[in-house]
């Protein structure tokens, strides 16, 4: 461990998007940096925030400095808002007003204030390092504009580090948007982030404790996060792994990280595992038996440990008091909310002695010195969860990789969902037999990813959920469809979300996702109560005829489909000018309108009331879907809503 003169002082930055998943690589090198005995802070949301409440903390220890017998740290809101705001609720503290050192007091606040006002805080706020990790390219504004912001915490761009995802598919345009070369690739190899370090960052295990340092909550939490292999043996043209993980390895050790994490931060419920093809691997049966050995056996179950005991033990090692100063205190705050009987206010005495009912008081000192007095109470009132134990592959599985053997050993462990891709049509066959397999094995949950808008056609996306559906009958499975659409890895289309495949367009996209935003992006199996497959056909159309008819829909005519289909009877009229419409050649010139999408610059452009009739129908927008749901009976006539949002005379 490095002595104390050469602590270096890091942040971890994650951008402001929104991910299921915490950041593994930041988590890594967190560990990293703490074995050489640095301090790490880790940040994920507004940094406009991130900022204030850094001046707010500089500002009160420059506070206890002036006037050490004032609690400036029960004061905390108020100092906030004085320097946010210049709210005056502080100088009404009398405490402060009669103290010898006040005009000292006075001059910090204002300093700080005029600091956030003028945006001159970039002299104190600095960090030896600064690490931003990057996900998928599409996040491409909001990743651009925080790695721009981020400058300000460095002294030099140098000691600026950009890695992950994006900064390794597209890391040109990464260096021409922020000028900083960005790292790509794995960190697989010694003195990567310390020239005189030899340990190997990406085999470094998780600091889970920096996720409690944040505000934001990953949906997926309560997990081993590891994988067993890394990269793929495939080079499919759609996929970013190649690139990120040329190299394929058919098995990486995980049992010294996973007894870490166990031993410092508690045992976790599930174990995910992040490889992209987990099946390729000649070491599979390895792998199977070493998830056993984790404890991920058929069958196993959990009992969650105590976290709070967890906590303190971690303060008593000084890991990370930040965040565990945090957790335990918002443990505490959970059980206050639970407790009843004669213990619940022997516990809120307690917590009020020993300062521990506000964050802003709670210390690390006082939740240590409380401990023995809340030990007890707190494991005795404390929830306990149990449950079963749950195995994810969450990349899914390669059907063209399974065996029987295989899917054997794959029932051996608690599976739940089998994930499973079927990216192409051309695949059915392979598809179809591991989902055979599975099921004969008993294994009953799936999801499934289907890639569509690559070089697929609507068609193609409608047959491949079509045979799921099959599946779910024929096997008596559950299977989950989870359509992805494909965006591209790398150049200019890679940085949003509007990329339109060679046989889509943005029409049918719209409707597709209209459909999968009632669905909340899956598409489910059909329930022991419906006879056959009647929600996905309400869904897409019981053929391929109805689903064509579908994608030409306005898009609230699907997502508020009840309305206007049963009480509007808006659909149906739509549905008879489409029909009479697709008879005549003014469909063809009307078609591309269409499929562009776009209805709102329409003037003049298209005469006769047949056609006028008919667009009517895509002038309503989702606000105005919302609108008429407040009062249906009010817009029976379609002109009513068109003549309340201004669109009436588009088409004239």
């Amino acid at each position: 461990m490095k002595n104390s003169r050469n602590r270096k002082n890091i942040l971890l930055i994650e951008p402001n998007y929104k991910n299921k998943y915490p950041p593994i690589g930041l988590m890594k090198i967190s560990t990293f940096h703490r074995n050489l005995g640095d301090h790490v802070r880790f940040y994920k949301g507004n940094l406009k925030d991130f900022v204030v409440n850094e001046i707010v903390g500089q500002c009160i220890a420059r506070l206890i400095n002036s006037e050490s017998r004032i609690d400036w740290t029960e004061r905390r809101p108020k100092i906030k808002a004085f320097i946010q705001r210049k709210d005056m609720g502080l100088y009404d503290d009398g405490k402060i007003l009669e103290s010898n050192n006040w005009p000292l007091i006075e001059e910090n606040l204002r300093y700080y204030r005029n600091s956030l006002l003028k945006k001159t805080y970039d002299k104190f706020l600095k960090w030896d390092r600064v690490y931003i990790t990057t996900l998928f390219t599409f996040h491409w504004k909001v990743t651009v504009d925080t790695i721009n912001f981020c400058k300000i915490f460095v002294r030099g761009i140098k000691d600026l580090w950009i890695g992950g995802v994006m900064a390794t598919l597209i890391p040109k345009e990464l260096e021409d948007a922020t000028s900083i070369k960005p790292f790509t690739g794995l960190l697989g190899k010694p003195c990567q982030l310390d020239r005189f370090s030899q340990k190997i960052v990406d085999k470094q295990p998780l600091d889970y404790s920096i996720l409690d340092e944040i505000d934001y909550e990953y949906p997926f939490s309560n997990a081993y996060f590891t994988f067993m292999t890394k990269g793929c043996k495939n080079k499919c043209p759609f996929c970013a792994v190649p690139t990120l993980e040329p190299e394929f390895n058919p098995k990486i050790p995980t049992i010294r990280k996973f007894n870490h994490i166990k031993k410092y931060f508690g045992d976790q419920k599930n174990l995910c595992l992040m490889d992209n093809n987990v099946l390729a691997s000649d070491c599979f049966p390895e792998i199977i038996d070493e998830i056993k050995r984790m404890g991920f056996k058929t069958g196993a179950t959990f009992d969650e440990p105590n976290q709070f005991d967890i906590a303190i033990k971690n303060l008593k090692r000084g890991i990370n008091d930040r965040a565990y100063i945090r957790r335990s205190s918002k443990l505490l705050h959970e059980l206050l909310d639970r407790i009843n009987g004669k213990n619940a206010q022997k516990y809120y005495d307690i917590l009020e002695e020993y300062r521990l009912l506000k964050l802003d008081t709670t210390t690390k000192e006082n939740l240590i010195s409380a401990y023995d007095e809340l030990e007890s109470l707190y494991e005795h009132n404390r929830p306990r969860r149990r449950g079963l134990r749950w195995v994810d592959f969450n990349q899914g599985i390669d059907c063209r990789f399974v065996t029987k053997e295989k899917m054997r050993l794959m029932s051996e462990i608690p599976i739940r969902p089998l994930r499973i891709a079927f990216d192409h049509l051309k695949y059915e066959k392979e598809y179809r037999r591991a989902v055979e397999l599975a099921a004969h094995f008993g294994i009953k949950e799936f999801s499934n990813y289907i890639l569509y808008n690559f070089k697929d056609t609507p068609d193609d996306l409608y047959r491949r959920i079509e045979i799921n559906m099959e599946l779910c009958q024929d096997l008596d499975v559950n299977i989950y469809s989870f359509p992805m659409k494909y965006i591209p890895i790398q150049g200019e289309e890679s940085k949003d979300r509007s990329y339109t495949g060679p046989h889509w367009n943005r029409k049918f996209i719209g409707a597709i996702q209209a459909i999968l935003n009632v669905t909340k992006g899956i598409v489910a199996p059909p329930s022991r109560h419906e006879s056959g497959d009647s929600f996905f056909k309400k869904a897409f159309g019981s053929n391929l005829d109805e689903f064509h008819e579908i994608l030409y829909m306005p898009e609230p005519y699907i997502i508020y489909r009840k309305m206007f289909e049963k009480e509007l009877k808006y659909t149906v009229k739509w549905q008879r000018s489409l029909r009479t419409l697709k008879k005549t050649k003014q469909f063809e010139k009307i078609q591309p309108v269409i499929k562009k999408n776009s209805f709102f610059n329409l003037n003049g452009h298209f005469k006769g009331k047949r056609i006028q009739n008919f667009l009517k129908h895509y002038l309503i927008s989702r606000d105005d879907a919302a609108l008429i749901k407040k009062d249906v009976p009010k817009f029976k006539d379609i002109d009513t809503i068109l003549r309340i949002n201004g669109r009436f005379m588009n088409l004239s």
